[in-house]
């Protein structure tokens, strides 16, 4: 009988441990709603309006169109969105959300700026699906991550840091695939390395702004991406030169949380950045 029963004890204790998870109706509703401006995005026809200024004695041509309107409407209805499904969460307790925003924020932004890099056509529907699977699973990480008990905790952990690095290399390889000038690809990659160390590094170090060690990452990887940007290499190994730099700086860093000699502290992100960049070396 022991062998009968102890399967059935085994799955209670562990359906015990998976607590919880978002409100279905309400992650529905977003999910629906931030999937609807994505279509009227590129169904709608706005015309644009350009403002000129000069900053340093450089002329700007500042574009904006229905993109630029969605991408900051998407960007801050998902912010919104995913503070409205924590607040439901029994262990928020009187923490904040606000570092819960950062990834959930970061990634509707690169769905859309790679869904407008895209035509309309089967890859577009693929990579729409695609992406708001990526949102949901975003959020819905988030919303684990809340309760250190929960067995899917260190699952959540490492997925979101995987889903950060991923979408990363999604938004430099499109950011480079539409040849967008260095005054418009420059910001864009600095806020981008900008929020996903924020998030990787406030999740590997347990900090609640790791505002420090996330600026490394960003002045590093921009001024990298500078001299990148006039190099004559494909898209993707735009992307994954970047990418190894975004990764081997953060997890140097939270090496260093638990390693006080920093040879053996720099061994992992050296090996997978060298890694990646042979990679982008063959690729570009």
């Amino acid at each position: 009988m022991l062998f009968l029963i102890y399967p059935i004890i085994r799955y209670n204790l562990i359906v015990k441990q998976i607590r919880n998870l978002p409100n279905r109706d309400r992650i529905s509703v977003l999910i629906a709603t931030i999937l609807l401006a994505f279509t009227l995005a590129k169904f709608t026809n706005i015309p644009e309006q350009t403002i000129n200024f000069q900053a340093v004695g450089i002329f700007i041509p500042l574009v904006i169109n229905l993109n630029t309107v969605v991408a900051l409407l998407v960007t801050g209805m998902t912010a919104a969105g995913t503070d409205w499904l924590l607040r439901d969460h029994p262990n928020l307790g009187k923490r904040s959300t606000l570092p819960h925003w950062v990834l959930p924020a970061f990634s509707a932004w690169v769905i859309h700026v790679a869904l407008s890099s895209l035509t309309v056509s089967p890859p577009w529907w693929l990579a729409f699906s695609l992406g708001g699977f990526l949102l949901l699973l975003v959020i819905v990480g988030e919303y684990v991550l809340l309760d250190t008990e929960d067995i899917r905790h260190p699952i959540a952990e490492l997925g979101l840091n995987a889903l950060a690095y991923s979408l990363f290399l999604v938004m430099a390889v499109s950011l480079r695939s539409v040849d967008v000038r260095l005054f418009i690809l420059l910001p864009a990659l600095t806020i981008a390395v900008g929020m996903v160390s924020l998030r990787i590094l406030n999740i590997g170090l347990g900090e609640p702004w790791p505002i420090a060690q996330a600026l490394v990452s960003l002045v590093v990887v921009s001024q990298f991406a500078a001299v990148l940007h006039y190099l004559p290499i494909t898209p993707i190994g735009f992307g994954l030169l970047l990418l190894g730099l975004v990764y081997g700086i953060n997890t140097f860093i939270i090496n260093l949380k638990d390693e006080e000699n920093i040879r053996k502290a720099a061994i992992e992100p050296l090996s997978v950045l060298l890694a990646i960049w042979l990679m982008a070396l063959v690729m570009r």
